[in-house]
């Protein structure tokens, strides 16, 4: 059996198997690969991780226009994730949209999108309204998208730990303050990276193998987030990390990667679904103490 008939069964055989597993084996592929890749597959792969649905349903040619490449490189780019074309590697994509998020959260997604961006001297009860629905959005594909698996690992993780570090600068910082309370209240000793009274190298000196990490950045990264997270992995601290992509640079050397998607528009970012995950894992936390 040559090389391109095993990889059509493999691609045929990752279709058919579970559909949650068959599409998280596509994404973890894609994160594996990209560092390898090159520039165009790259800007494929990270548009296919944000762009599921896109995947799932638009023709070649309809997805390498919005991918901003030509149809040729996208079926190189299945090729390159041992799929025999860009037909197989969608059917992954399908079986996923099949068993996916709630239809409510894509609904809302594309009234806001019809929206279209806030104008001056909106009304704040329009204000508050598109809040509240991005809230919901955000809440509902939270709790459809989370594995209790993740989550065991993750408390697990943190429970072991003798001290809990926690990192999230600028418009991360609140769920980190807030997880700190919280978990200063439980009597677990944490500490918050927040560069206040020092530099953040000098607050984070003494982690050592025997602490844990819990990590929180959005696009745009904060660039004092991901540079002391990579040196907290490099020194061997285990992390957990709530981020919006596989791609992300926090959740490069993470044990656990919770992925929350937000909305395109920045200024409508909510912090609903990453506090309450966060609420959820410190919660978990002082139940497994108990």
């Amino acid at each position: 059996m040559d090389d391109s008939v095993k990889s059509r069964a493999k691609s045929r055989k990752a279709a058919n198997g579970s559909e949650p597993d068959a599409y998280d084996r596509l994404r973890a592929d894609i994160a594996a690969k990209h560092a390898t890749l090159s520039d165009r597959l790259r800007n494929i792969a990270e548009f296919a991780l944000e762009n599921p649905t896109d995947m799932a349903l638009g023709t070649v040619a309809e997805v390498a226009r919005r991918a901003g490449v030509q149809p040729s490189a996208i079926v190189r780019f299945a090729n390159t994730l041992g799929f025999g074309g860009f037909t197989e590697m969608q059917q992954v994509f399908r079986l996923r949209l099949v068993a996916s998020l709630a239809p409510s959260y894509k609904d809302r997604i594309d009234r806001l999108k019809q929206d279209g961006p806030w104008r001056a001297g909106e009304e704040p009860r329009a204000v508050l309204n598109r809040f509240v629905t991005e809230g919901i959005a955000s809440l509902e594909t939270l709790n459809t998208t989370v594995r209790e698996a993740d989550l065991v690992r993750a408390i697990e993780l943190l429970e072991s730990a003798e001290t809990i570090y926690l990192l999230g600068l600028g418009g991360s910082y609140p769920v980190v303050a807030h997880l700190a309370y919280v978990l200063r209240k439980l009597g677990r000793r944490t500490v918050l990276l927040d560069a206040i009274g020092g530099g953040l190298r000098e607050q984070a000196v003494s982690a050592t193998r025997a602490d844990a990490l819990l990590a929180v950045s959005f696009k745009q990264y904060n660039a004092d987030t991901v540079r002391l997270f990579a040196e907290l992995i490099a020194r061997g601290i285990r992390a957990v990390s709530i981020t919006d992509n596989l791609l992300s640079p926090i959740a490069r050397g993470a044990e656990i990667v919770f992925e929350l998607h937000d909305m395109p528009e920045p200024a409508l970012r909510t912090l609903v679904a990453p506090l309450s995950l966060a609420q959820a894992l410190a919660v978990g936390l002082g139940l497994v103490q108990d």
